[in-house]
């Protein structure tokens, strides 16, 4: 993937997160409830996925409950940390006319391939998916 696809790609996604965060944080603060839920998988098969629930983390976060935002779901720790990061690293970048971000994300990728890393990481997915089936999110 070239640098210029992985940038626009991270903060196209960044920004629907934003949206996304903030659509469900404006729902909350008036509990509107619209009926719709946001996950797709759990929608269709009623079973949590295992990203259930980083919405609702990652807004215990903003609001300094890091403990409760760890049990809701721990992915909002890592969600949160990209969404501030990434956007802030890719103009950074931008200005200084360097691919800092680009080489970290290569170097990562190539890291996470290595087979005992990739079953190590799949292990906790699943290990997150049966906790969020256990607490019925």
């Amino acid at each position: 993937m070239s640098k210029n696809k992985l940038y626009s790609l991270l903060l196209i996604a960044c920004f629907f997160g934003y949206m996304y965060l903030g659509f469900s944080i404006f729902n909350a603060e008036r509990n509107l409830n619209p009926g719709i839920k946001g996950c797709l998988f759990k929608n269709i098969t009623t079973i949590p996925c295992p990203s259930c629930g980083t919405t609702r983390s990652i807004q215990l976060l903003i609001e300094g409950q890091f403990f409760e935002a760890g049990m809701v779901n721990p992915f909002g720790f890592i969600v949160a940390f990209v969404m501030l990061t990434v956007p802030v690293w890719i103009f950074a970048d931008l200005l200084l006319k360097k691919q800092t971000l680009f080489n970290a994300y290569n170097k990562t990728e190539h890291f996470i391939r290595t087979k005992w890393i990739a079953t190590i990481l799949i292990m906790l997915v699943l290990l997150n998916w049966i906790w969020n089936i256990y607490k019925n999110l």
